[in-house]
């Protein structure tokens, strides 16, 4: 509260000044990735990144199908054509073996995608160092959709090290929040001086209003800035906090025929930003549904895990790469987000694990 009252009587409130600077530093700290400009969105840290990587219309962007619409929604609206590729069992992220096959087949007809976008799930990183390994290989650059990486560690390093570029969300639900705003991060200056650039309506440096391309107004205020500055403070506590919750809720439920829960694979540690189970209608005696609406009708919010793109309407009959996301599909079928949290009490969570146990019937 009281760096929002010093910003506050600053005078600084419009999306400049020494805050919003302030909020950039510690997010590159925070990450380890030296270049960053702050935005009034994830989705707007996605578009910048997508204009930085010159997206034109026609371009493929590939990314995972389990994910928020979020991830392709720019790009689709610069002109754009999405591939949706599956995810692997290990982490529910970008699998990196469909994508090699996928670019080789790619590479071999001349049709190799503007961009590669793996995505953070759930606080689980991508594993970006194989992802980067293989796209360089056909000169595809990586744009990493970190939304909701904050926090998250893949093979010793922070979410979204190791693309081209990494988004970031600092939503109301995140782990750490400023009430709203994003992140591009690079270690290419020139390519976040070109993102700030656009995101400050593209205005040349001049006594007068000039523009030699048309831009966005996609600064952060200094006011949110200061909530995120704030937040970032706690970031570890908040892991360690996420962890706890899952731990928990393996604890509480780990024992239950036919439930598990979203893996940690070797290589990385998840933040946990959220919980999620997966539960196997012929062994727990009841499927995801049926859980949900028992956890509904006890006041407590819990939701699906996403429903895969490929699947989504908006994007019916549009190419697909890796079959037919047959994992994807199969955790959307299965998969369930839990309340989890930062401050969740111990008797909060105590009563949504009586709850899930309570609905088993295996």
């Amino acid at each position: 509260m009281s760096a929002l009252q010093a910003t506050l009587e600053s005078g600084w409130v419009a999306p400049a000044g020494p805050v919003p600077e302030a909020f950039e530093a510690a997010i590159a700290e925070a990450t380890g990735i030296r270049h960053v400009v702050a935005v009034a969105s994830g989705t707007a840290a996605l578009h910048l990144g997508y204009r930085c990587l010159d997206l034109q219309p026609g371009d493929e962007v590939w990314t995972s199908s389990l994910t928020f619409v979020a991830s392709v929604a720019p790009a689709v609206q610069m002109g754009a054509r999405p591939r949706f590729l599956d995810v692997c069992p290990e982490s529910w992220t970008l699998d990196p073996n469909l994508l090699a096959d996928a670019l080789a087949r790619a590479g071999r007809t001349g049709r190799l995608p503007r961009a590669v976008v793996p995505v953070d799930l759930y606080g689980q990183c991508a594993d970006l160092a194989t992802i980067r390994a293989i796209c360089d290989r056909w000169g595809v650059p990586v744009l990493s959709d970190s939304a909701g990486g904050m926090g998250a560690i893949q093979r010793g390093r922070h979410a979204g090290v190791g693309a081209q570029l990494a988004a970031f969300s600092f939503n109301g639900n995140k782990i750490i929040t400023a009430g709203g705003g994003g992140a591009l991060a690079s270690e290419d200056a020139a390519l976040i001086a070109r993102a700030r650039h656009l995101a400050t309506q593209a205005k040349e440096p001049a006594p007068h209003y000039q523009h030699e391309t048309t831009g966005f107004s996609y600064g952060l205020s200094s006011v949110l800035a200061a909530v995120g500055l704030a937040q970032l403070a706690v970031l570890e506590d908040r892991v360690v906090a996420r962890r706890a919750i899952f731990e928990g809720y393996r604890q509480g439920l780990g024992a239950l025929p036919g439930l598990g829960f979203m893996p940690e694979p070797a290589w990385a540690r998840s933040s946990r930003w959220l919980s999620t189970i997966l539960i196997d209608p012929e062994a727990f005696g009841a499927d995801r549904e049926t859980v949900r609406r028992a956890l509904a009708a006890e006041g407590i919010e819990s939701r699906p895990v996403w429903k895969p793109l490929h699947l989504q309407p908006v994007f019916r009959g549009g190419p697909k790469g890796g079959g037919t996301a047959l994992v994807a599909a199969r955790l959307f079928e299965r998969g369930l987000c839990l309340p989890s949290g930062s401050a969740l009490s111990a008797a909060e969570q105590a009563r949504v694990v009586r709850t899930i146990r309570d609905s088993c019937t295996g």
